[in-house]
């Protein structure tokens, strides 16, 4: 790592930050971990809309600098801690790619999966951030074939945010769990680091739930 600045990791269990929390286990990071409880409505609170105004996380804290929005999260502590090897150099082949990959998923995916899910049309297609939520499914598929990551051999950050997003979306059937899907999947989550956090993110959940019900 190039800074000795600590991280402050904003983070809410069962949320879209849990491939943020995978991410900091996958890099080996120092952080510290600043909890949100949803269930109480805190990402509504002053001293939270004071980081991130949306009140979404994650957010992170690294010295003077305040990230928001999970891909540049993403990017960001990737780059931070190079020694880890999950972010493609710049000059690097695949470092396009990555971007590419890293973008696209705030950019087409989501909104495509959000649309689907309210049962709305995508809009017009000069219009629409995505084109179709087929279009999306069958290019992100396309790239996924080839295996085993998404940018082949090299497991990259990009795979901690596909991993995780693909895991809750299949799960809640907003993308159909297909074969080369789910075997992704599967394989992103079979990783220890990915496993641990998703065990301590459990324990975050249950407590906060336990917090919510104790303040009804």
């Amino acid at each position: 790592m190039s800074d000795n600045a600590r991280i402050t990791f904003f983070h809410s269990p069962h949320t879209r930050s849990s491939g943020t929390f995978a991410l900091l286990e996958e890099l080996g990071a120092d952080y510290d971990l600043h909890l949100i409880n949803m269930k109480r409505g805190e990402q509504r609170q002053p001293d939270y809309l004071a980081v991130n105004p949306m009140g979404k996380v994650p957010a992170i804290r690294h010295g003077e600098a305040l990230i928001t929005e999970q891909p540049a999260v993403m990017i960001y502590l990737a780059d931070l801690y190079p020694q880890a090897g999950l972010a493609p150099a710049i000059g690097d082949p695949l470092r396009g790619p990555y971007l590419r990959w890293l973008v696209f998923y705030g950019s087409s995916f989501e909104p495509a999966v959000v649309d689907r899910a309210m049962q709305r049309e995508p809009g017009k297609a000069a219009m629409s951030p995505y084109g179709t939520f087929e279009q999306v499914l069958a290019t992100l598929e396309a790239q996924l074939a080839p295996g085993p990551w998404l940018l082949g051999e090299r497991f990259t950050a990009a795979d901690v945010l596909w991993g995780t997003a693909l895991g809750w979306t299949t799960q809640f059937g907003l993308v159909p769990a297909t074969r080369l899907i789910q075997g992704y999947v599967e394989r992103v989550a079979a990783r220890e680091a990915m496993q641990r956090a998703a065990a301590r993110d459990a324990e975050l959940a249950a407590q906060h739930e336990a917090e919510a019900e104790a303040a009804s």
